[in-house]
């Protein structure tokens, strides 16, 4: 073996497919094992699967399975406040893309671990290896890189031992809630940074996890990708991985003739997609129909904004989203109609924990509601086709096969 260049040999392309590789490996353990598996029982795991990737992690990261899902955990119980352990809302964007790592282990705390850890692997491995000796795992993978690789193999392991830390902790818990588009008006900033999951293996899809936390799929629309879901559907092939949540939380069902209390029910586990539908049928013709009355430059402007703003969920609002959005308001009484009305179709879904009946009777009102206030502007049409497509909404019927 040469000791320069390792049992490899001098090669540019072999080092960096191997970190590829490698680095892949170490986000699929992440993204199925740690984050949808572990955080979220989005779906179970085979015994011998999960061992594997405990391993693997050790020798890539040296992360222990009950540190990051407690502080994930954490990060979704107190979202962008100052109890979340990585909020680049609260800390700023820089300091969460460039050190992440820092906040991810300063949210390692006892009682973190105590209140959000539970569940969590517990056995001798753990607490012999996986969380004492983190140093001999990634020391391991340093030694494999210099015998495979030689002196370049120390680049290749450094290389390895940023990838990870920087995409996970700084691009996907910073970049995640700054920038990117969103599906769904969830009560926070978490955005998809792009459509197409593929380098942090579905992960990019931030939106929609924080919009739907305990799927095993991080896609929603046919035109994204989630690396991280095929990895399981293989997995599922092999008997590995079971998803615990598949199918959709709604259906529909043309033959009903009026809202009924299972429509209610559906509708509620399914709000978020309403409300992204009352955006598009109600909000986006107003916003329309505005901007074709009014020809002035200041009005056109805040109308391009108006619909982001009416549909966005009040605590996701920024300051000059707020004052766009009072502007609006002040200037175009059917968009303030409008928001007042989306606004109380979210405090209908608030109510989905309580008594079915008073949702029922809620949701019926504010229809009635809608109905007259927008009769009354001359925009009912746009609400009607909203409204009558909620009676065909209904339960998925469960399979007694």
């Amino acid at each position: 073996m040469d000791w320069l260049f390792g049992v490899v040999g001098l090669s540019i392309w072999v080092p960096i497919v191997f970190t590829l590789v490698m680095t892949h490996l170490t986000f699929v353990a992440i993204t199925v094992y740690l984050h949808r598996h572990a955080a979220h029982r989005a779906l179970e795991l085979h015994p011998a699967l999960k061992h594997v990737f405990r391993f693997w992690l050790w020798v890539t990261t040296g992360m222990s399975t009950k540190e990051w899902v407690a502080v994930h955990r954490k990060h979704h119980a107190f979202t962008e406040t100052k109890e979340d352990p990585h909020s680049p809302v609260i800390e700023g964007l820089g300091e969460i893309v460039f050190k992440g790592v820092k906040h991810y282990r300063k949210g390692i705390t006892p009682e973190t671990l105590r209140v959000y850890g539970k569940g969590t692997p517990d056995d001798w491995l753990e607490r012999n290896v996986y969380v004492t000796r983190e140093f001999t795992g990634i020391g391991a993978f340093l030694v494999l890189d210099l015998i495979l690789f030689g002196v370049s193999g120390l680049l290749v392991w450094f290389v390895q031992m940023l990838w990870v830390p920087f995409w996970a902790a700084g691009v996907i818990n910073g970049i995640g809630h700054a920038w990117g588009y969103r599906n769904f008006e969830c009560p926070d900033h978490a955005k998809n940074i792009v459509p197409w999951g593929i380098l942090i293996c579905g992960e990019e899809l931030h939106n929609n996890h924080h919009t739907y936390p305990n799927s095993p799929k991080l896609s929603v629309k046919s035109w994204e990708l989630d690396v991280g879901w095929g990895w399981i559907r293989l997995f599922e092939l092999f008997g590995l991985a079971k998803p615990n949540r598949v199918g959709p939380v709604a259906t529909k069902d043309l033959s009903k003739q009026e809202l009924d209390l299972d429509a209610v029910i559906a509708l509620a586990n399914d709000r978020f997609n309403v409300m992204a539908k009352f955006g598009s049928k109600v909000v986006s013709p107003l916003v329309r129909a505005q901007y074709q009355t009014n020809l002035a430059n200041r009005s056109r402007r805040l109308l391009r904004r108006a619909k982001a703003v009416i549909c966005r969920n009040e605590r996701a609002l920024s300051v000059s989203e707020q004052r766009c959005l009072e502007e609006i308001k002040s200037r175009f009484p059917t968009l303030e109609t409008v928001y007042a009305l989306r606004v109380r179709l979210s405090e209908v879904w608030s109510k989905r924990t309580g008594n079915k009946a008073d949702v029922y009777e809620a949701l019926r009102e504010w229809c009635q509601q809608a109905e007259s206030k927008l009769r009354d502007l001359g925009h009912v049409q746009e609400l009607q086709s909203f409204i009558n497509e909620l009676k065909y909404y209904a339960t998925p019927q469960t399979s007694t096969a």
